[in-house]
């Protein structure tokens, strides 16, 4: 194995182990065998062969169980105990996106859509061919988990709410179409992320995002105060119409780039560097300033550039998360690189299903993690507006 050094003459370790696919496997196969060991031992109360007062059972050898990973199938030895009692969620964690991209894979083939190479692809991923009924099986595994996701309430206050749209390819009644992907992410008082809802639609109308957010509502949506979405008259309307109360944010990185359609040709490099500067300004009042300083704007850009400095209303510390959608951009990102390997879906269910299982995928991980934002900021910003206004 040849050693790759960086500039400073040290060992890149991250190109290492990219250019070593069987040592990266063989890495994390051990990583996640010491999950599942770790897993039985706080299960049973004892590690192995411990005599432990309070031990509640006693191990009962393994059995053999092949994890289906981004970077190949693992193959793992799950630990038993002589109960039965002892299951692991790091299957259904991990797998639960893979089954479903393998699951529209193999409904192409199934529908006699595919191609030799998604034929190769779901052999490759499972070991085996696709019947019509362990497709069956696996999306009515998958469907029951998926809707109970989306479905579920929404019981806590969501101060804060991104909204956006991705199109995929849907065959319909042998007809090929683009379907909206309608997504929702709201970050809560306790500063985390969560994906609130994945639907699909026929187009981003007015109708369609008003069905999205009334659905939202009736879940328990509540205490929405920002909303930061693209600037879409469908869109807009809805808002206006169901959470009129909230603020709104018109991503910025959206707007500058519908700008260069208005400002003159030979002065759009200055003009979109000056307007980016301007997001950057500590306070409305610091940007309001260089804005009319600077002279090259269209009338275009004068005229809209307001509904995209709602963001100084919030606390400075949270100006950079919440001044565009490029958060939810990162998750549509991901979508795309995932739903790139089917192309062109044989249905709406196969691409719901899939979109959503990587969703859950995404808001189980943002749980985990650090808090987003800390919200103690908002609190206090709030506290502050009061005591200006008193």
């Amino acid at each position: 194995m040849t050693e790759r050094k960086g500039k400073s003459g040290t060992i890149d370790v991250k190109a290492l182990l990219a250019g070593d696919e069987e040592f990266l496997r063989a890495l994390v196969r051990t990583a996640l065998q010491e999950v599942l060991e770790a897993e039985m031992t706080e299960a049973l109360g004892a590690e192995k062969s411990e005599r432990a007062a309070g031990r509640l059972g006693y191990r009962s050898g393994y059995y053999g169980r092949t994890l289906i990973t981004r970077i190949g199938k693992l193959e793992l030895r799950v630990p038993q105990d002589r109960a039965g009692r002892f299951s692991t969620e790091l299957f259904e964690r991990y797998q639960r996106s893979e089954r479903a991209l393998v699951a529209a894979l193999a409904e192409m083939y199934v529908q006699g859509v595919s191609t030799r190479k998604v034929k190769a692809i779901t052999e490759e991923l499972c070991g085996h061919s696709f019947s019509a009924s362990s497709i069956s099986a696996i999306n009515q595994r998958l469907d029951a988990n998926l809707a109970q996701f989306a479905g579920r309430p929404l019981a806590e206050a969501f101060p804060y709410l991104i909204l956006d749209a991705r199109y995929e390819r849907v065959r319909e009644a042998g007809v090929i179409s683009s379907q909206a992907v309608l997504i929702a992410i709201g970050i809560d008082w306790d500063g985390r992320r969560q994906v609130l809802a994945v639907e699909l639609a026929n187009r981003e109308s007015r109708s369609s995002w008003r069905d999205f957010l009334l659905a939202l509502k009736a879940r328990g949506l509540n205490g929405v105060e920002f909303v930061v979405a693209d600037d879409h008259a469908g869109l807009r309307a809805a808002l206006r119409e169901v959470l009129a109360e909230a603020a709104y944010q018109r991503c910025y990185v959206h707007f500058l780039r519908n700008a260069l359609d208005y400002v003159p040709r030979r002065v759009d490099d200055d003009c979109l560097q000056e307007l980016r500067w301007l997001y950057d300004r500590r306070d409305l009042t610091e940007a309001r300033r260089d804005l009319a300083e600077y002279s090259k704007l269209t009338g275009w850009v004068e005229d809209n550039i307001d509904e995209t400095l709602s963001f100084y209303r919030l606390p400075r510390q949270h100006h950079k998360h919440l001044k565009s959608t490029n958060m939810l951009e990162r998750l549509n990102e991901e979508i795309k690189r995932r739903t790139h390997v089917v192309r062109i879906f044989p249905n709406a269910e196969s691409c719901l299903r899939l979109v959503r299982a990587l969703a859950v995928e995404t808001h189980e991980n943002w749980l985990e993690q650090h808090r987003y934002l800390n919200m103690d900021d908002l609190h206090e910003h709030k506290k502050e507006a009061l005591r200006r206004a008193a």
